[in-house]
């Protein structure tokens, strides 16, 4: 109607848009190791050809070798590298997040120029150099899974070294007194379940600071287990170390298939459990019930209490699950590979596997690429070695760790953990 007067427009309120800033992290580290790998190679200048040997003499499907120059190789790959940092540069630039195919790729054309540069007129096995990172992954990758369950769950499991290695111990010493490795096993499992319920304990029910309790309880396993074998097990080594050992496994037809084959399908009954928890844990964590109770639990503990979920239970169960996980990884230090326990032989591993945690951004499949990537670091200072490489021996020791910095402080660039992880809840 024309005299009834129409009320005043609310005016409607702007939203400024967000800026998500440029985050030129990865692209500057990804420099850094292009300007470095440069410098070595002008500093360094060396001519010849690196052979890449691709088959072992028991292979169903003998490979030819790969030659390749090596000034060529190592040019050809720093200018790839160059490029993969102006393509990572171009993704900050324009706020994304830069791809994790892109910082696989640069990983693999900096460690071909490099390979190729440092055996310069040697034969690289790459077949035993892929096998002994798998050997080295392997306890990490345990970890990395134990890791992730319990932070997933809102623990931050920073025991994980003390689960490695209170499982190699138990794992010794049971394997030798039954003679059995599947025994071995599982007292390795139940050693790393009981450090994963005194966390919880701490963590969970007395609200101690998680980081805290992780690092006491390190110090603590590595101390007892440091006095019982130089009490125990030293003086009595042949009937308490001296541990039995898994036997290689061959698949069939799948252990023929050419550098493959030898290197995942020729392994022990430890590696294979591992391809399986791999697959068992990433499926269950986002497939089924309780993979999204622990992410609920690990993400808004009081909105999980609010739908009937325990809390408190949740957590305690998944952190000892992930402390069994760990443990089991344990076994490979001495059950693994017929090894008698020695004191702290876990040497960091935990650690590492840790930081693989953290690269893999809380997942099982990228934490579990991150410790392979970390095998390989580790292999990589052996083989050199073999092959009379004139990398310094200090600067290969250090080779592992330079990478675990690499990754966490400038290749993961902005991670998420879950929301409550070390966040104790204490209901209202």
């Amino acid at each position: 109607m024309s005299g009834v007067l129409s009320a005043p427009e609310t005016p409607v309120p702007t939203v400024a848009p967000v800026v998500v800033p440029r985050n030129w992290k990865t692209p500057v580290v990804l420099v850094v190791f292009s300007v470095l790998f440069a410098l070595v190679v002008l500093i360094a200048h060396r001519r010849g050809e690196t052979t890449f040997r691709l088959s072992t003499g028991s292979d169903a499907v003998v490979l030819p070798d790969f030659v390749v120059p090596v000034a060529v190789t190592a040019w050809v790959s720093i200018v790839a590298s160059v490029l993969l940092t102006a393509l990572a540069a171009w993704y900050a630039y324009g706020r994304r997040r830069v791809p994790l195919w892109l910082i696989s790729l640069y990983i693999l054309v900096i460690v071909f120029g490099f390979l190729a540069w440092a055996a310069a007129g040697k034969t690289l096995p790459i077949p035993g150099l892929l096998a002994g990172s798998l050997a080295l992954a392997v306890p990490l990758i345990y970890g990395a899974l134990g890791g992730v369950i319990g932070e997933r769950v809102g623990v931050v499991n920073i025991a994980i070294e003390s689960q490695l290695l209170g499982g190699a111990f138990c794992a010794a010493v049971v394997a030798t007194l039954t003679g059995s490795p599947t025994l071995g096993l599982l007292a390795a499992m139940v050693a790393g379940a009981a450090v994963g319920a005194v966390l919880a304990a701490f963590a969970i029910v007395y609200f101690v600071e998680q980081v805290i309790i992780g690092v006491v309880l390190n110090v603590l396993v590595a101390g007892l287990t440091s006095f019982l074998y130089s009490q125990v097990l030293q003086p009595n080594a042949a009937t308490l170390n001296t541990p039995p050992r898994f036997d290689r496994l061959p698949i069939p037809l799948l252990s023929d298939i050419p550098i493959i084959g030898p290197v995942f399908f020729r392994q022990t009954f430890l590696v294979y459990l591992m391809y399986a928890l791999i697959v068992i844990v990433s499926i269950a964590m986002f497939r089924t019930r309780w993979g999204l109770r622990m992410r609920a639990v690990g993400e808004h503990p009081k909105a999980a209490d609010t739908v009937g979920i325990d809390v408190g239970r949740t957590r305690f169960v998944n952190v000892m699950i992930a402390g069994a996980i760990a443990g089991a990884g344990g076994t490979v230090f001495t059950v693994g590979n017929g090894i008698a326990f020695n004191q702290e032989m876990t040497a960091g591993a935990g650690y590492i596997a840790l930081a693989a945690v953290i690269f893999g951004q809380w997942h099982p499949i990228k934490a579990t690429l991150a410790a392979l990537l970390f095998g390989f670091a580790s292999n990589l200072q052996n083989t050199l070695k073999v092959v009379g490489s004139p990398v310094p021996s200090e600067f290969m020791l250090m080779l592992p760790y330079l990478v675990t910095i690499f990754v966490v402080a400038g290749v993961v660039g902005k991670s998420r953990a879950p929301a409550a992880d070390g966040i104790p809840y204490i209901k209202s």
